[in-house]
């Protein structure tokens, strides 16, 4: 092209007569005809175009599919390596972002990218400095940000573990002691037992009552507060008509191992009535150190859950990539984040079937957290969380969805963006969707999207059946 031609191009109106030679003298005129692929992305990025003439398509590729982001005939329209003028960087790969192809038959005006860059550095110092600072200044800021909130997320995360293993854990402490007492109390009474005022015979009949009304205590249905009232007074008054002292204090603890006056007429014919109290305390004894051990088992199994959660979540013991079950990493995540979610209705639809899935196990628990914690937020705190699995063709998709006022129609294709943020200043990074967007899309190959309206909002991640090209 000579520089009278080039100079009708927006780009370079305002250049010099000389610079404009440099350019004709370096650039080159390619033709490709409708059709054709003009550069794939990924691929190194060695030249910039310029569109002259015709209608081109740029596209991105989302696991199998070719997503189609722009399509223009606008003459200067240009892309290929728009970041040739950056500076070597250890950590920047210099690839074309987008496939581009011909729509109609294409003419475009080529600089190599060596040629482009040095034309950016040579002839825009300024310009290239403020470009180059914004770019690698964002991506350091992404970093350090990124890394903070992560860091934030994890002292979050292990604040309300903390807290959750601290109630089983006093849990614990309390029925031990209890249980001290209670052992020691038993010790005592067996000691009157065997003091030679009870006869061999009645010890038997003693021991024989005992382990029947423990069993019946296992298997104690649950009862109203109503009932249990009920129940208590009526055994109250049982008590306290067959001379036993204290009877209040014993009669929820009968009602609470399924007793009631049929099962403490038949431990009275067993013992006779100069034994009666004896063997009733002695039932009570037993009784609760019975509940008390299982108080012990049950909190011992909540903190055994709570630790195994905190390792799925983490996946501190597996390989980083591996075939998974997502609901796996989606059940642990929400004991992680329990302490959040006090007030909201949590819904699990599930599907089972679903095979399981390649992926970085440990990267995608960040989604599901930044997803549940958003959806908590969003709905301060009171609402429904529905958690929803599904087949989606080749993929599996897996839906976040909150009953909370839902986003704006204008701010819904800007919510991937890094920085960007609905919350409160000093609320939000804005980097949860953005770090999630590039886990899903760049590290496992699938899609994530929203679809929003007040009273439901869904946040929709599909991931491939199958081993994406590169991981």
């Amino acid at each position: 092209m000579t520089p009278e031609e080039l100079k009708t191009l927006f780009l370079f109106e305002a250049l010099t007569d000389e610079q404009l030679a440099w350019l004709a003298g370096r650039g080159r005129v390619e033709e490709y005809p409708a059709g054709r692929t003009v550069f794939r992305e990924g691929d190194p990025a060695e030249g910039f175009y310029i569109l002259l003439t015709g209608t081109l398509a740029l596209s991105r590729k989302v696991q199998q599919d070719e997503i189609e982001t722009a399509r223009t005939d606008q003459r200067g329209a240009y892309m290929g390596a728009t970041q040739a003028y950056l500076r070597d960087d250890p950590g920047l790969e210099r690839r074309y972002l987008a496939t581009m192809k011909a729509v109609s038959d294409c003419t475009f005006f080529v600089l190599s990218a060596d040629d482009f860059g040095h034309l950016v550095r040579e002839w825009f110092p300024m310009a290239m400095h403020l470009l180059e600072g914004l770019f690698f200044g964002m991506r350091n800021s992404q970093a350090v940000i990124g890394e903070r909130q992560r860091l934030a997320a994890l002292g979050s995360l292990a604040s309300g573990l903390m807290h959750e293993l601290n109630n089983p854990a006093a849990a614990t402490v309390r029925a031990t002691a209890a249980l001290r007492e209670r052992v020691a109390g038993m010790r005592q009474k067996l000691s009157m037992l065997a003091d030679g005022r009870i006869q061999a015979e009645q010890l038997r009949a003693l021991t024989q009552v005992v382990e029947p009304i423990l069993e019946r205590a296992a298997k104690a249905p649950e009862l109203t507060p109503m009932q249990t009232s009920d129940r208590e007074d009526e055994l109250d008054d049982w008590l306290d008509g067959h001379g036993i002292t204290s009877g209040w204090d014993l009669a929820p603890i009968f009602v609470s191992g399924g007793l009631d006056t049929d099962c403490l007429r038949d431990v009275a014919d067993s013992v006779g009535p100069e034994l009666l109290e004896l063997a009733l305390r002695w039932i009570g004894y037993s009784l609760e150190t019975e509940q008390l051990m299982s108080d012990i088992e049950d909190a011992g199994n909540r903190i055994a859950s709570l630790v195994t959660a905190a390792k799925q979540y983490s996946q501190l013991d597996r390989a980083s990539h591996q075939w998974i079950d997502v609901h796996e990493g989606l059940k642990s995540t929400l004991v992680m984040l329990t302490h959040k979610l006090h007030g909201i209705q949590i819904v699990k639809e599930f599907d089972r079937s679903l095979p399981r899935i390649p992926a970085h196990p440990a990267e995608l628990n960040q989604v599901w957290t930044n997803l549940i914690d958003n959806a908590a937020a969003a709905m301060g705190g009171e609402g429904t969380l529905t958690l929803r699995t599904a087949r989606d063709g080749d993929r599996v998709l897996v839906e976040v969805i909150d009953t909370g006022p839902g986003i704006p129609a204008e701010l819904r294709q800007r919510v991937f963006e890094p920085f960007f943020t609905t919350k409160p200043v000093g609320e939000g990074t804005g980097l949860g969707l953005d770090i999630s967007y590039r886990i899903v899309v760049n590290r496992h190959a699938g899609d994530i999207g929203v679809i929003s309206r007040p009273g439901e909002t869904r946040l929709q991640v599909r991931l491939p059946l199958t081993e994406p090209a590169s991981n």
